[in-house]
């Protein structure tokens, strides 16, 4: 049972994760802050989601979110971290990142080894890129929120 409802719209800043994500996988992740975590919806499924991303006022792009507990915090806290399916040239910590989550790919799941785990992302990555390639996936692509009034800073609420 994926999370309902779909597509979700959710704003916030980037904040410094545990930096695994670009070292040990080489696929750079942007984690939101706890207030954004907070303010999704208590029922929302863990797992791997597909969507559409923009940094600040830039393109938007197809990623992959991921949504689940995080074990370094004795699975009090949920993470949520998005890869933008993009290469970037600097980190954007303090940005704002725009997501809406479109589609469930699979739960979480735990993996034996690194490799396993790496090629369960890619296969996500895949997976996202094909379903955000449908008519009815793109035309989210073009909604009105991604446009951040130029100028505008937007709160963290």
């Amino acid at each position: 049972a994926a999370m309902r409802p779909l597509p979700y719209f959710c704003r916030g800043e980037v904040v410094k994760g545990f930096g695994r994500g670009s070292k040990e996988l080489g696929i750079p992740t942007a984690n939101f802050s706890e207030q954004v975590v907070e303010s999704f919806p208590s029922d929302i499924s863990t797992g791997i989601y597909y969507g559409w991303a923009c940094v600040g006022n830039g393109d938007v792009h197809k990623m992959v979110l991921s949504i689940g507990w995080n074990p370094f915090y004795k699975n009090v806290k949920k993470s949520v971290e998005t890869h933008i399916i993009h290469t970037f040239k600097e980190d954007f910590y303090g940005e704002i990142l725009s997501v809406v989550i479109i589609g469930y790919i699979r739960p979480e799941k735990n993996f034996d080894s690194l490799e396993a785990l790496i090629s369960a992302i890619q296969e996500d990555i895949e997976e996202a890129k094909r379903q955000l390639d449908l008519p009815e996936h793109l035309k989210l692509k073009e909604d009105i929120f991604f446009h951040l009034p130029q100028g505008k800073i937007v709160n963290n609420h």
